[in-house]
């Protein structure tokens, strides 16, 4: 059974705890509630309700559950977490159920309320923590006899980093590290720890690598020589979809919210860029799905209407179809209506100017109203956009911001969006200089996501384009 397993697992096992909780506190105030209220045994009846209940209330449970992020890395959980956790959502989906369905009923004292709380309460929680408990452990111990583990990459490759391998290398209870390799940080003719693990190539190849090799976790372990590294370390780092730690000697050089982790006998530190709360995140996606199937089906006669438009404005597509770079700089394909004639960019990418004499008539129209950017939509639904985040840009452009501005890398580790805090404060970007000084007003956004300013940047948004502002 490896890891994927497992990550079916826990949703199905908790499926079916709450169908059992359910059915035992359906029995209960059959058998125990209603004959105190009627003043005699009532039937203990199975019908088409009860059914329906061991279906629609695990799937409160299961989204409730999705939402708060039990499901994100379930190999990296923590009993002692699992058993807070569980209590804690226990008491917030018994508390809805109970508003939702239960405060209606018909009791003879308000006693019944609160027993008939505590027994659904006890019933979710111990038959959904017991099946938890006992598939963490088993992972857990899985992982400490190193049948399942991490992808592991060492970033330092002498002393430091000798050390920091054979220490986990030789405990007794592993970490669940696999050391695929390192990544020397400066050229030498000898790698102390090439003795150990194969040297997988050069710190500028870093993202690369790790993708190559499916890596889960970076190690940093550097020799003093080389701390002034790190900031192009946690750059290139930024860009990968990876669990970062470092040696403790490293903390007041490390930038980032940094969290001390005592790994039995390796105390490393994680650094954790955790942008916002995994719940936040998970409603900021349902958001972006509800909102753009509201939108597509919303704008439909629009939709029609504009790709009439595009057809008679001009021979060529109705979809421009174009290259961006998403979140972890992974490339994507941005569909927005085509506003420009076909062969706008035969003489190499270019940013829309004043008066552009590429853009048709109807393309300004468009421009003007945002509505060439609909399709963006489809991008949000196949989760490769969000609605807010910064704007995405083609690599051409991005190689040339770099060269002046490395925070850009920064922008990858989030999805980018439809509209922005950039977007809204300065506008489109006329030429690179612009886009470097739009960037600070992104960089601020990642700095202080939350769904209340997602809101703000949305509603901003909407009156900018009515007061007929350049967004």
């Amino acid at each position: 059974m490896n890891k994927r397993y497992f990550a079916i697992l826990y949703p199905v096992f908790d499926f079916l705890a709450a169908s059992i909780s359910w059915a035992i506190f359906y029995i209960y105030r059959k058998v125990e509630v209603e004959p105190l209220v009627f003043g005699y045994k009532i039937p203990l009846e199975i019908g088409s309700r009860f059914y329906l209940g061991l279906i629609l209330v695990p799937i409160f449970w299961l989204g409730l559950h999705y939402f708060s992020g039990y499901y994100v890395n379930v190999y990296r959980k923590s009993r002692l977490k699992e058993f807070g956790k569980t209590f804690f959502f226990s008491l917030v989906g018994v508390t809805i159920i109970f508003f939702a369905l239960i405060l209606d009923d018909v009791i003879v004292s308000y006693k019944n309320y609160y027993n008939s709380f505590l027994v659904l309460f006890t019933l979710q929680y111990v038959i959904t923590y017991i099946p938890r408990l006992t598939m963490t452990s088993l992972l857990r111990r899985r992982i400490n006899k190193r049948e399942i583990g991490f992808n592991t990459l060492m970033v330092g490759s002498n002393i430091r980093a000798v050390e920091v391998y054979k220490d986990m290398e030789n405990q007794d209870r592993s970490t669940g590290n696999l050391f695929v390799g390192f990544v020397n940080v400066r050229a030498k003719k000898e790698y102390q720890l090439s003795r150990f693990i194969p040297n997988l190539g050069i710190l500028k190849n870093l993202p690369e690598i790790v993708e190559e090799y499916n890596i889960e976790e970076v190690i940093i372990a550097l020799e003093t020589s080389e701390h002034d590294e790190i900031s192009s370390i946690i750059n290139k780092l930024n860009e990968c979809n990876v669990v970062i730690k470092a040696i403790p000697d490293m903390y007041d050089i490390l930038t980032g919210k940094v969290k001390i982790q005592t790994i039995y006998g390796t105390p490393l530190l994680q650094i954790t860029h955790d942008l916002i709360p995994i719940w936040q995140l998970h409603v900021k996606r349902f958001i972006d799905i509800i909102a753009s199937l509201i939108a597509l089906t919303v704008m439909f006669p629009i939709y029609v209407f504009l790709v009439i438009g595009v057809k008679l404005s001009s021979p060529g597509p109705v979809l421009h179809k174009q290259e961006r770079i998403g979140r972890y700089g992974k490339p994507f394909i941005l569909y927005k209506f085509r506003s420009m004639v076909a062969d706008a960019e035969k003489d190499g990418p270019g940013l829309t100017q004043a008066n552009d004499a590429r853009l048709t008539n109807f393309g300004t129209f468009m421009r003007k109203w945002k509505f060439d950017e609909i399709p963006n939509f489809f991008n949000v639904l196949k989760g490769e956009m969000s609605i807010v985040g910064p704007r995405p840009e083609r690599q051409y452009f991005i190689d040339k911001i770099i060269k002046r501005a490395p925070e850009y890398v920064h922008l990858h580790k989030v999805k980018p969006g439809i509209t922005s805090w950039g977007q809204v404060k300065y506008g489109y970007a006329l030429n690179v200089d612009q886009m470097i000084k739009r960037l600070r007003y992104d960089l601020l956004y990642i700095e202080n996501m939350s769904l209340f300013v997602d809101f703000q940047i949305m509603i901003s948004t909407i009156l900018a384009i009515i007061k007929q502002r350049n967004i």
